[in-house]
């Protein structure tokens, strides 16, 4: 199963590193980034590579890296952790162009990249940034393309349509798996986050940021398909089964595209 959620945990806090992988999330993210304090950046890199060096395997699987963007002075020092610790999964930052991938994969050849689409040049390139080598997963870093384009999405994420829509198309256009909506920063208000996530949904994502652990299991629980939706995919796969090629079930025509659906949900629900 493709991960649902991506939690991110500060580099430099390792005593934190063992309760994001407690969470449940699909997969941390250690970041180098925006939740580490300016100047924090090189305790945050010793603390990962001690860290990676004493964990087991089931652990660095689920692990992501947010290393600086291209641009940033940091960027030569982060690659150089991925590349001597062996890190498997890197997000970079405010990608715009596929030679910020390209300039990760040649630091790190095995790393799996999820670039950031956060920024008005990264959603005109996320075309070729998707469908560059190394790419796994497009993610949309909505908060702070919403600050590049004094977007006010305080309400809700209406604003950001057009650009989740385009990084949507270019995800599946790359033959990539659906991109990763961003995260929702109001922490305590669970019916926000589910908005978000239903939102997002809707318009072909198909995993979240999360930034606190107790987001984890409610966005796990909102993705997960309910007992109607299962038990009408179920009837589906068997009605399909009996009558290959078209079925008629409840009044409805179920032709390949429905049997398609209903195998999805079944595989979300883990059936």
């Amino acid at each position: 199963m493709e991960a649902r959620s991506y939690l991110f945990v500060p580099g430099n806090r390792p005593e934190r590193f063992a309760k994001a992988l407690a969470s449940g999330a699909d997969a941390v993210v250690l970041d180098l980034e925006d939740a580490v304090a300016p100047g924090a950046q090189r305790a945050a890199r010793d603390a990962i590579a001690q860290w990676w060096a004493m964990a087991g395997e089931a652990e660095r699987s689920r692990i992501v890296v947010r290393i600086g963007d291209a641009d940033s002075a940091g960027f030569a020092d982060d690659l150089r952790l991925v590349r001597e610790a062996g890190v498997r999964a890197v997000m970079l930052p405010k990608a715009e162009a596929a030679e910020a991938v390209r300039a990760v994969r040649s630091a790190a050849p095995g790393a799996a990249v999820l670039p950031l689409i956060e920024t008005a040049r990264g959603l005109a390139g996320c075309g070729p940034v998707a469908a560059a080598a190394g790419v796994v997963r497009l993610v949309f870093g909505s908060l702070d393309f919403a600050l590049d384009l004094d977007l006010d999405i305080e309400a809700d994420n209406e604003p950001l349509a057009d650009a989740g829509a385009r990084i949507v198309l270019a995800s599946r256009l790359a033959g990539r798996p659906a991109p990763v909506a961003g995260v929702t920063p109001q922490i305590d208000d669970e019916a926000r986050l589910i908005a978000d996530l239903h939102w997002a949904r809707r318009r072909g994502f198909g995993a979240k940021l999360c930034i606190h652990p107790k987001q984890v299991a409610s966005l796990h629980g909102a993705l997960a398909p309910d007992a109607q939706a299962i038990a009408w995919a179920g009837r589906v796969v068997a009605a399909e089964a009996a009558s290959p090629g078209a079925a008629r079930l409840d009044g409805r025509m179920v032709d390949r595209p429905v049997v398609l659906q209903a195998q999805r949900t079944l595989r979300r629900a883990g059936l």
